[in-house]
């Protein structure tokens, strides 16, 4: 697994060490462990004002896969929004868009599932 780059300078006004950014991580998946690596980095933007992560020298994604936490990102966005299409064609079974686009999500899905399932290998 290629490690990320660290950038030369932290800013100036950033001032969390590289382990207190670790912990605020493993809280907030602890807090609410169905969210992605991706929201993460969005809660620690807008709440924190940490930038990115590459400052310190890692991802979050290395972190969560460190403490077994880390779930693919692309496997849960897809699963939820089969659930929300699936839940939306229940209820009107005339939308053939809907149809449509929960056909696809589907088959993306199985092709993740099994994508994911050969990088193992």
């Amino acid at each position: 697994m290629a490690k990320a780059k660290k950038l030369e300078n932290k800013p100036v006004w950033l001032k969390y060490t590289e382990q207190e950014v670790k912990d605020i991580i493993l809280n907030i998946i602890k807090k609410n462990p169905d969210i992605t690596s991706e929201k993460i980095g969005l809660i620690l933007r807008d709440t924190y004002g940490i930038p990115k992560t590459k400052i310190y020298g890692f991802k979050i994604s290395q972190i969560l896969k460190e403490a077994k936490l880390y779930k693919e990102p692309n496997l849960t966005n897809l699963t939820k929004k089969e659930e929300k299409l699936k839940k939306h064609l229940e209820k009107n079974k005339q939308d053939k868009r809907t149809g449509r686009s929960f056909i696809i999500t589907r088959a993306k899905l199985k092709k993740t599932k099994e994508y994911l399932a050969r990088k193992k290998k």
